[in-house]
C-alpha cells in the first residue's frame, strides 16, 4: 500500500474547545495577501518611500493643518494613480477619467488596507513606510479633513474570520483537523523521513478540509488560503514568542532561584555598574522570570494588540496632539483599546507569577510611549533582542566541535557551559536593572522600562568579554543591519 494512505487523516483530539479557541484567534489573524494584492502593495510601498508627508505635516509652525493634510493626502493619491497608470493602463485611465478621488474610494481603501494587513504579518517590512501610512490615515480620519477630502480612506483589516464569515465558512475552524493543517513543521532534531511524513500529514489534512467544506461561496483554494494564513501566524509566534520561552528555560536550567552559584549571583545594587535597581539574587531571579513571562504573553497576543492599536490610531473620536516629548516632536494620542487589553495581559501574568516584583505602570499615550504605533514598534523589538542571544547560546556546542575554537572557549571561559552561564548572568543582571533612561520614572521597573533596560544592555554588548563569541556564531546586530 502507498505510504501516504497509511497516514492518519485526523489528529489527536484536543483537551479543550478547539473551535472556540481557533475562532477567537482567527478574528485577529490577517488574511495572507493574494498575488494581485502584492502588485498593489509594491505600488503603495514605492509611493510612501518617496513622499515626505510627515516632514511637511508634523510641523508646529503650520497653522491651517486641515487644509495642508488634505493636500498631502491628495498628492499621495495622485502619486498612486500615476503608478497604477504605469502598471495597468486601463485601470489608470479609469482613475484619471474625472480626476475625482471620491469616485475611486474603494480602490484607495483597498490599497491602504493591503499595506496595513501586510505589515501586521511581516513586522520586519515597511519599517519607514508604515509609519507614514498610519499617520496619513490618522489625519484622514479627522472629521474636518474627511469632509474636505470627500472620501473615507479606512476600512477594517481583512482577517481569516471575516473572510470565512462572509462566505458562511466559519464552521471549518471548529474542525479538530484544523490544528494539524495549520501547525508549523519544525525540522530541528528530526530525520528527513520524519519531516517528510509530517509534511504529508499536513498536506493531507489541508486537502481533507478543503474538500469537506468547499461550497458555492467558498472554494477549495479559499480554504487553503485561510489555512495558510493561520499557519503564517504560527510561524510568527515561533519566531517572536518562542525566544522568550527559550531564555526562560536557560534561566531555570542554569540558575537556582534561591541559592546562587559562586560567581553567578544575579543580585544587583543601584549605583553600581549603571544599575538603577537593588535586588538580591532571589528577587532578581523572580523579576527576570516574570518579565520574560510577561513578554511572552504580550507576543502571544500581538496580532490582537496590533489590531486594537490600529483602531486606536485611526479613531475619529480620539485626536492626537503634537508634543515635544524630549525625544523630538511626537503625536501623543490616547490608546484606550490597547491599554485595556494590556492591563488584562498584565493581570494574567501577575496571576501566574503569584508574587510581582517592581512597578505595574503601563506607559501609553504619554511622552514615553506617545501612541499605539510606538507601542507596537517597542514590543516588536523583543524578538530582535532575544533571538540573537538564543542563536549564540544554541550554537556554542557547534563552535566547540572545532578544535581551535574549543581551546579558545576553554582558555577564556573554562568551557562551553561556563561561557553560556557568563553570557546569561550578564544579560539577566544588566538587561533587567532599570537603566537606559534619563530619570527613574522613564525606566526603572515599570512595564515599559523593562524593555528600555534590555535595549540599553544591547547597546553595550560590543564592550563585553564574550562579544567575540557572538561574532563567531554569526551575530550581525540586534537590529539585523550588520555589524561594523
Amino acid at each position: 500500500m502507498d505510504e501516504d494512505h497509511k497516514l492518519p487523516a485526523t489528529t489527536k483530539k484536543a483537551d479543550f474547545d478547539v473551535g472556540e479557541w481557533m475562532e477567537q484567534r482567527a478574528k485577529f489573524i490577517p488574511l495572507r495577501l493574494q498575488l494581485e494584492e502584492r502588485k498593489y502593495l509594491r505600488l503603495l510601498d514605492a509611493a510612501l518611500n518617496v513622499t515626505e508627508y510627515t516632514d511637511k505635516t508634523d510641523d508646529v509652525n503650520h497653522v491651517n493643518k486641515a487644509k495642508r493634510t488634505v493636500i498631502q493626502i491628495k498628492e499621495l493619491c495622485a502619486m498612486l494613480t500615476g503608478l497604477v497608470l504605469a502598471c495597468d493602463y486601463d485601470r489608470g485611465q479609469e482613475l484619471f477619467a474625472d480626476r475625482s478621488f471620491e469616485e475611486n474610494e474603494d480602490f484607495f481603501q483597498t490599497i491602504f488596507e493591503i499595506g496595513r494587513r501586510h505589515k501586521i504579518m511581516n513586522p520586519e517590512k515597511m519599517r519607514t513606510a508604515y509609519g507614514k501610512l498610519m499617520y496619513l490615515l490618522s489625519d484622514a480620519m479627522i472629521p474636518d479633513v474627511q469632509e474636505m477630502l470627500g472620501f473615507n480612506c479606512v476600512i477594517p483589516i481583512k482577517t481569516v474570520h471575516s473572510f470565512l464569515a462572509e462566505r458562511n465558512g466559519v464552521k471549518i475552524l471548529h474542525d479538530d483537523l484544523v490544528l494539524l493543517a495549520t501547525h508549523e513543521i519544525i525540522p530541528d532534531g528530526k530525520t528527513r523521513p520524519q519531516i517528510q511524513t509530517e509534511i504529508r500529514r499536513k498536506e493531507k489534512a489541508i486537502e481533507t478540509l478543503s474538500r469537506k467544506y468547499q461550497s458555492r461561496n467558498l472554494t477549495a483554494d479559499d480554504i487553503r488560503h485561510c489555512l495558510y494564513s493561520i499557519g503564517d501566524n504560527n510561524s510568527y509566534l515561533r519566531a517572536n514568542r518562542d525566544p522568550c520561552e527559550r531564555i526562560l528555560k536557560y534561566l531555570e536550567q542554569y540558575f537556582d532561584p534561591e541559592q546562587p552559584e559562586e560567581g553567578y549571583d544575579l543580585g544587583i545594587h543601584a549605583g553600581a555598574q549603571g544599575h538603577r535597581l537593588s535586588h538580591d539574587h532571589a528577587t532578581q531571579y523572580i523579576y527576570v522570570k516574570q518579565t520574560l513571562q510577561l513578554w511572552r504573553e504580550i507576543l502571544n497576543d500581538m496580532f490582537k494588540l496590533w489590531t486594537l492599536a490600529d483602531e486606536d490610531l485611526l479613531s475619529t473620536t480620539n485626536p492626537y496632539h503634537l508634543v515635544q516629548t524630549g525625544q523630538g516632536l511626537h503625536r501623543v494620542q490616547a490608546c484606550p483599546l490597547v491599554s485595556r487589553e494590556m492591563h488584562r495581559t498584565l493581570f494574567r501574568a501577575q496571576k501566574k507569577a503569584g508574587k510581582w516584583i517592581g512597578s505595574s505602570v503601563i506607559h501609553l499615550g504619554d511622552k514615553n510611549v506617545p501612541n499605539s504605533l510606538m507601542f507596537i514598534d517597542k514590543y516588536n523589538q523583543v524578538a530582535r533582542i532575544l533571538s540573537p542571544i538564543c542563536i549564540t547560546l544554541d550554537q556554542l556546542d557547534q563552535l566547540a566541535a572545532n578544535e581551535g575554537l574549543k581551546r579558545y572557549l576553554d582558555k577564556r571561559f573554562q568551557g562551553v557551559a561556563q561561557c553560556r552561564k557568563d553570557i546569561l548572568a550578564d544579560f539577566f543582571r544588566g538587561a533587567f536593572d532599570g537603566s537606559g533612561a534619563d530619570n527613574f520614572y522613564d525606566a526603572g521597573s515599570c512595564i515599559d522600562g523593562r524593555l528600555t533596560s534590555a535595549w540599553n544592555w544591547c547597546s553595550q554588548v560590543e564592550s563585553k568579554l564574550y562579544f567575540p563569541v557572538f561574532l563567531l556564531t554569526g551575530f550581525v546586530g540586534f537590529d539585523g543591519g550588520g555589524w561594523n
